[in-house]
């Protein structure tokens, strides 16, 4: 894994950089957030799940024996005379949406309509009071398993979301704002090297001139006359 981005080392490519870096810190602190609060959400909704399902257990064992004393007070399968009786459902079930930190999460809520013992009259000749308690009980039964539903749907949602998060937090954390780091201190040191460079080559144009400005002329006579003139002969 390369430990910087290939770039061209310009001031420009730094700045743009500089912002990279404040972006995936920004979005870094974001996500830390998120992953905390559904972590949070997370955790209170398995709590919640174990609570669901010990409520679950024990009304099922209610109802099994409330079943129990509706086939021994009756002797009979009655289930296709109850099930001919009913004109609507009265159990039914709501469904929403609840937002997490940007996370919507389906939550669903009995919904009885109407009296749940409606059903004609049936077992009114022969036990028909352990048929009102079994139904009762049962409807409860229904209810925390819609509750259980919803919490158990929630969970896995979550599960995904968190782990999904926790990886983008990870590679911004560990790959993108150090390499991102990386580039920065490799522009830096480039320009300054440049730099250098230039304060060099200019010092060394300047000493040039300087040096050329104090030599001494060379190929001029001497203006005194030193040398002999040769005898004019006439």
């Amino acid at each position: 894994m390369a430990t910087r981005e290939a770039v061209f080392p310009t001031r420009m490519t730094l700045n743009l950089m500089k912002i990279k870096l404040k972006g995936a810190q920004t979005g870094h602190s974001l996500l830390k957030r998120k992953s905390e609060a559904l972590t949070r959400r997370f955790r209170e909704i398995t709590r919640r799940i174990d609570e669901a399902k010990r409520k679950m257990g024990r009304i099922l064992q209610i109802a099994s024996f409330s079943l129990a004393e509706v086939s021994f007070a009756i002797g009979t399968d009655i289930s296709f005379q109850i099930i001919q009786s009913v004109r609507q459902a009265a159990f039914r079930i709501k469904s929403k949406q609840e937002n997490i930190s940007g996370v919507f999460l389906p939550a669903f809520e009995s919904d009885l309509r109407g009296d749940i013992n409606d059903f004609g009259m049936a077992g009114l000749g022969r036990g028909g009071q352990q048929i009102f308690k079994a139904r009762e009980i049962y409807t409860k039964a229904v209810q925390a398993l819609v509750e259980l539903a919803s919490l158990q749907t929630q969970f896995v949602i979550l599960d995904e979301v968190i782990k999904v998060t926790n990886r983008r937090v990870n590679a911004i954390e560990y790959v993108i704002i150090p390499r991102t780091e990386n580039t920065i201190k490799y522009i830096n040191s480039e320009l300054d090297e440049l730099d250098r460079e230039d304060f060099y080559r200019v010092a060394e144009r300047e000493k040039s001139k300087s040096d050329n400005s104090v030599a001494p002329a060379t190929g001029g006579g001497d203006m005194l006359g030193q040398e002999v003139d040769e005898d004019i002969i006439f």
